[in-house]
């Protein structure tokens, strides 16, 4: 599927969906919770229901109905799935559910995945059970799915350089259910955000722990999760692509449903905006963006990777250079973000320098092209918002993608005048 994009004035006010790492992290945590939990608002998207499928398979029971899911936890007594578990685009399904099927008191569980799952390390987790008392192992003895797990997490310690935090989370969320106490010692840790998240979930459901900040965590075992119920916050990620389309040109974007208050980490956005000159005002309606006299600066990425391809792309409209930095965690996302936003941008006549740990980029003249999405929804999206300030017209291919977060991106584009069409 392609997107076809003019330049269009983009006004107006666009809801936005739950967020997926709160999404994922409430359907495997209410998966071995003891009980009927109850997940309100949640994202409906391509990686929160391959979530639903994993801890089904694990032997979790959903209930997906509109704007509620209703679960029926396992009690962290998991069934071995009849088949091997396809995790299809979803990073944060897999490594999750890496370490819950390691809770297992008998059998195996294999998890692969599409295309880009399997080229996705996932190394620290095998290590991280093997440390902990289970057995894990990649098929191709490269850290990469197709993975096998058995367990049992016993308890004990283990040492993860976290280049995602997806690693730590795994652990942080399995751990507890282990015949024995754990220490996790984490010598490096990107996206600290989201291991925020994820201990916020934990405090919240009474589960206990100690650490010396993000350096080492003391986590007892046979512990339990209650069953919850609790509406999930909407998606700073998500609303990135709006809140920067609101910078570009003479657009006046409001972006609705956002809890500033909440710990993810892309709500830091709005501090990049300010600083690169956006008018960003919050108001009862929303989030309102508004351009302002765009300049480049430094953004320091390290803790926001899912924004470094929209802001690649709205850098493309500031005055001198933008330096995006810290992120080298952007290269095993879905694919090798700063490698592809660098191919991709130059096509549309941007000006960008590939760093080791991410870009340059200057103020562009930009035309309309044919683009790759790459399959990957957050380039897509990225490239889309791009294309609707610029002259001429630019195709992007594997529009598909941006179903994995963001099913709705492109009808909302069009809600606020969009040139956007979708074809086939």
């Amino acid at each position: 599927m392609n997107f076809i994009c003019s330049k269009a004035r983009l006004h107006g006010a666009v809801p936005i969906p739950g967020s997926k790492s709160h999404t994922i992290r409430a359907v495997a945590i209410a998966s071995l919770a003891a009980g009927e939990s109850r997940i309100e608002a949640p994202l409906e998207s391509g990686d929160a229901h391959s979530a639903v499928a994993t801890f089904g398979a694990l032997g979790a029971k959903f209930d997906c109905q509109p704007d509620v899911w209703v679960v029926q936890g396992t009690g962290g007594e998991l069934r071995v799935p009849e088949n091997v578990v396809d995790v299809g685009n979803s990073g944060t399904t897999v490594n999750i559910a890496l370490a819950t099927a390691a809770l297992l008191r008998k059998g195996m569980v294999v998890f692969t995945g599409d295309h880009q799952i399997r080229r996705r390390p996932a190394g620290p987790v095998i290590q991280a059970i093997n440390d902990l008392g289970g057995w894990a192992e990649a098929t191709r003895g490269n850290g990469c799915p197709p993975i096998v797990v058995r367990g049992r997490l016993r308890g004990g310690t283990t040492s993860i350089e976290c280049k995602t935090s997806q690693y730590l989370t795994s652990v942080l969320i399995n751990a507890p259910l282990a015949d024995g106490d754990s220490v996790i010692r984490v010598p490096l840790l990107h996206e600290i955000p989201y291991a925020e998240i994820t201990l916020d979930w934990l405090a919240r459901l009474g589960i206990k722990l100690e650490r010396d900040g993000w350096r080492e965590f003391r986590v007892p075992g046979r512990q339990s999760y209650k069953p919850f119920t609790r509406r999930i916050p909407a998606d700073f990620s998500s609303a990135t692509f709006f809140l920067c389309a609101g910078a570009i040109g003479d657009n006046d974007v409001t972006v609705q449903g956002l809890d500033l208050d909440d710990t993810q980490g892309d709500k830091a956005v709005l501090d990049y905006l300010r600083a690169m000159g956006a008018s960003v005002e919050v108001t009862p309606d929303g989030v309102r963006v508004r351009p302002g006299n765009l300049k480049g600066c430094r953004l320091d990425l390290n803790a926001t990777p899912d924004a470094l391809p929209m802001m690649a792309a709205l850098a493309c409209f500031a005055e001198g250079k933008t330096t995006l930095a810290n992120v080298p965690q952007a290269r095993i996302k879905e694919t090798d973000r700063i490698a592809v936003m660098r191919e991709e941008l130059t096509k549309l006549g941007a000006r960008v320098t590939e760093l080791p740990d991410g870009l340059v980029i200057e103020r562009s003249q930009l035309t309309g092209a044919e683009v790759n999405g790459h399959d990957d929804h957050r380039i897509v999206m990225s490239l889309a918002v791009a294309a609707s300030a610029i002259p001429g017209r630019t195709i992007i291919r594997t529009a598909e993608s941006a179903a994995i977060t963001f099913p709705k991106f492109a009808s909302l584009m069009q809600q606020i005048g969009a040139n956007l069409q979708v074809a086939e």
